[in-house]
């Protein structure tokens, strides 16, 4: 049977007085006490020793991906600020990515050539500065990003390399959007839908929206009901997006379905056709883009459009299931 999103978060049934009560506390605790029990995500792993999260990421990377993965997810590349952040984080590397001799750090000479600073722009010079004999040593001119070894010394490498990273989250950094049980405070939950939901107003590719989306731990928009269309409508109309500079393309936003080769058929990112999800309103003579226009998008008026995968820019939707109410639902047996 194709999943169905709606199937699998239909709104409870009212519980009993007991679970309820049982409920109220749970929640309460858990969405107050999110820095006080440590938590960011669940892919990132808490540090006592240095009072942060770290995720480390094992698909390699340019420097500036890897810099811009963290972004997504809410983080900074890492760069250790002391001896102690060495020692804890490469002991932490050692217990769980042992084959790795080095990662990125989020210093770089980029800026100016020969000053190095870091992602935040600190002076090297007033964090953790130990480099490895004869480094920097800006091999053919080309080295200006850093990578950590395990010894914890520096050494200069060519940014276009690809290696694995480390994104770093303090803990005095978090904070917590309560009504989506999430780090990312610009969701917006909406109670008739059961599900919450963000304007992205940097316009990417469609397949750069898939990431951008997936980072924070959500997916592209997906419309199950008129209901829903009506809805992106509205929050796509108030949007500031006349404020936004540069050159994209105006008149549609990224919504998660695509044309499967495989099926034949426009299909949502989880696999539903357009009609078992609930919603395939497309707009006049769409789709139209033959083979060039293979990825989903929306008109402004809620109309369905479909748009090359790449050439174009758009803003986009990112929408996300509240976990902690699915979580009361198993917990509470409701």
């Amino acid at each position: 049977m194709p999943y169905s999103r709606d199937a699998m978060y239909s709104t409870p049934a009212p519980a009993p007085t007991e679970a309820i009560s049982a409920r109220d506390e749970y929640y309460c605790h858990s969405i107050n006490g999110q820095p006080q029990i440590k938590h960011f995500r669940d892919d990132y792993k808490y540090l006592e020793g240095t009072s942060s999260f770290y995720k480390i990421h094992t698909i390699q990377k340019t420097w500036e991906h890897a810099k811009k993965r963290c972004a997504l997810e809410g983080a900074t590349l890492f760069y250790p600020e002391d001896q102690n952040e060495v020692d804890v984080v490469l002991a932490y590397l050692k217990d769980t990515q042992p084959k790795f001799a080095w990662v990125y750090v989020g210093i770089s000479s980029k800026l100016a050539k020969g000053v190095f600073t870091t992602v935040d722009g600190v002076a090297i010079r007033n964090i953790y500065n130990k480099w490895g004999h004869g480094e920097p040593n800006d091999a053919n001119g080309e080295e200006d990003c850093v990578i950590l070894r395990k010894d914890g010394s520096y050494n200069d490498e060519k940014c276009s390399n690809k290696f694995p990273f480390i994104c770093k989250k303090t803990l005095q950094s978090l904070k917590w959007n309560e009504e989506c049980n999430t780090p990312y405070l610009d969701y917006s939950y909406n109670v008739d839908l059961g599900r919450c939901y963000k304007f992205h107003l940097h316009p990417l590719t469609w397949r750069q929206a898939v990431e951008a989306c997936d980072a924070e731990q959500a997916y592209l928009a997906i419309v199950n009901s008129q209901q829903e269309a009506d809805y992106l409508v509205n929050i796509t109309a108030s949007a500031p997006k006349d404020k936004v500079q540069g050159g994209y393309l105006r008149g549609a936003v990224h919504l998660g379905f695509n044309y499967d080769t495989t099926e034949d058929d426009w299909r949502t990112t989880t696999g539903e056709t357009l009609e078992r999800a609930g919603y395939a309103a497309w707009g006049n003579h769409q789709p139209d883009g033959g083979e060039n226009e293979r990825c989903g998008s929306m008109f402004y008026n809620g109309h369905l459009n479909d748009i090359a995968c790449e050439a174009h820019r758009c803003f986009f939707i990112c929408e996300k299931e509240n976990e902690l109410l699915s979580l009361f639902d198993d917990r509470f047996g409701t």
